[in-house]
């Protein structure tokens, strides 16, 4: 190209270029004017949300954490960090009436029968199996406690581990990552496992705890970490989140800019659950959205050869409608790539006499009914529904691998009144659940957040309105746990016996 040619174009294209830059400029500008203003209009930030807690857990902590009994002294002095610099530092009477960090409010876990925000351990003699229980990002290791109990009740040797991050204040949740809380999971595996003599290993993963049992059985099927899990046991798994959790990293970039620090945060409420958090964090956000792409990553590449014949034995839980983790994507990136007759899910649906497609924003019918017709399945198939749609009498409707037949079971169990459908957070607690149950416990003056009959005018309570509808107890729970204890009995075998890889 001539100079004459190189001129003209450079004649055009300039202004063009400077339009969009300007415009590039202009936007970033827009954005950011944006996230001062939102930053500056929200509600604001407290010391559980500010305060960084130095007694945590880390993968690169070294040898100072080899051990279960070291990473529980370690948690020790993490619980006395916290009371010295946030409980120790917060207000006491009526205004601190339901604040967690507040010293003998409504909503202290000391108050409670048991702090379940530390780890547990529930050791039996002569166990059966040893059981791994994970729980889910902003929870604590009280989701999993009923389950615990009934595994212990039936001879299994119960580890409840308290991730790092959880179980203290949010601001954990701003600096942990997953890499964090899978090499505390990997302490608590061989743990149980030098504590059992090496009876079969169990994993019950709850939401991103699902995931961090899939990234350890994958290490194990590697040979990076051992024993290799007898079963697996995932309740509301994170399989797959929106893609959006992967943008959360430019909100928590944004956030170390001086006045933007709320963007740290995709959600800031008041602290009123004494065993969960309720402010969640971007950095959280964007470590479940690592973790799940990690872990299907890692089970496509095992699969590319087949269907995966040697996967630890897998049960699953979940509700067909999720606000948190998608559905659809237990099937297509987990239960389609795992060979036949070791899996299972059981599919929850929402109650067909209450409620009616026509005022459902998004029905989950028709993925139900493909699932329960599709005779391709490699997994088997559980239906919990409406023996019909003008009846509250719940079945479980079962179906093998393979098959479109399916068989019925009455449960003897009726969907409660008012209540539509499940929840993400409400799988693992049973009805009497004395903190999310439907009932409050006779005689307790201690915070209750379970089923609430309340109307009124909007804007009165703490409680958000989104808050106060999701149901956050398990109609259906005795069905869970009877099916757990079934399945980690007909999978007690030693990972190392043969016998344990046959389909």
């Amino acid at each position: 190209m001539g100079r004459a040619a190189t001129s003209r174009v450079t004649r055009v294209l300039g202004p063009i270029a400077r339009r969009l830059a300007y415009g590039v400029i202009a936007i970033a500008v827009t954005l950011l004017a944006f996230a001062f203003y939102v930053a500056r209009n929200g509600p604001p930030l407290q010391p559980w949300h500010t305060e960084i807690l130095t007694e945590e857990f880390t993968a690169g902590i070294g040898d100072d954490v080899r051990t279960f009994d070291d990473y529980r002294e370690l948690e020790r002095r993490l619980f006395a960090e916290l009371d010295e610099t946030i409980i120790a530092e917060t207000g006491t009477g009526p205004s601190f009436a339901l604040v967690r960090y507040s010293r003998g409010s409504l909503a202290d876990p000391a108050r409670r029968d048991h702090d379940w925000n530390r780890s547990f351990e529930f050791p039996v003699e002569n166990p059966a199996g040893a059981v791994l229980l994970l729980h889910g990002m902003s929870d604590s290791p009280y989701s999993l406690r009923a389950l615990g109990a009934a595994l212990q009740r039936h001879g299994h040797h119960v580890l409840g581990l308290r991730l790092p991050g959880h179980g203290t204040a949010p601001s954990g949740l701003t600096t942990v990552t997953w890499e964090d809380m899978a090499a505390a999971a990997l302490i608590g595996a061989e743990h149980l496992s030098a504590a059992t003599n090496g009876v079969p290993l169990h994993i019950v993963g709850y939401s991103n705890g699902a995931a961090l049992a899939l990234d350890y059985a994958l290490n194990a099927l590697d040979g990076q970490v051992s024993p290799v899990p007898a079963s697996l046991v995932l309740i509301s798994p994170s399989i797959a989140v929106s893609p959006a959790a992967g943008l959360a990293r430019l909100k928590d970039w944004l956030a170390g800019i001086p006045g933007l620090e709320p963007l740290a945060w995709t959600q800031i409420l008041p602290e009123f659950d004494p065993f969960r958090y309720n402010s969640f964090s971007s950095n959280a956000a964007y470590q479940v959205h690592r973790l799940t792409r990690s872990v299907k990553r890692r089970i496509e590449t095992r699969a590319s050869a087949g269907l995966i014949a040697d996967f630890p034995s897998t049960l699953v839980f979940l509700s067909s409608v999720d606000a948190t983790v998608s559905t659809t994507a237990v099937v297509d990136n987990l239960l389609e790539h795992l060979a036949s007759n070791r899996h299972e899910m059981v599919l929850f649906d929402v109650n067909r006499q209450d409620v009616r497609s026509t005022v459902m924003i998004d029905d989950p019918g028709p993925l139900t009914a493909r699932l329960m017709n599709d005779g391709a399945l490699p997994f088997a198939l559980t239906l919990v529904a409406n023996e019909n749609p003008g009846s509250r009498l719940a079945v479980a409707r079962h179906k093998p691998p393979y098959s479109s037949e399916s068989t019925t079971e009455f449960l003897g169990v009726s969907w409660p009144p008012s209540v539509i459908s499940l929840s993400h957070i409400a799988l693992p607690f049973p009805p009497d659940d004395p903190l999310y149950g439907r009932e409050r416990p006779p005689g307790s003056d201690l915070v209750f957040l379970g089923e609430f009959a309340i109307e009124g005018e909007r804007g009165l309570l703490l409680f958000p309105a989104d808050w106060l509808i999701r149901l956050r107890n398990n109609p259906f729970y005795a069905y869970l746990e009877r099916r757990t204890l079934t399945w980690l009995g007909d999978n007690g075998v030693s990972s190392t016996d043969p016998a344990s890889s046959s389909p």
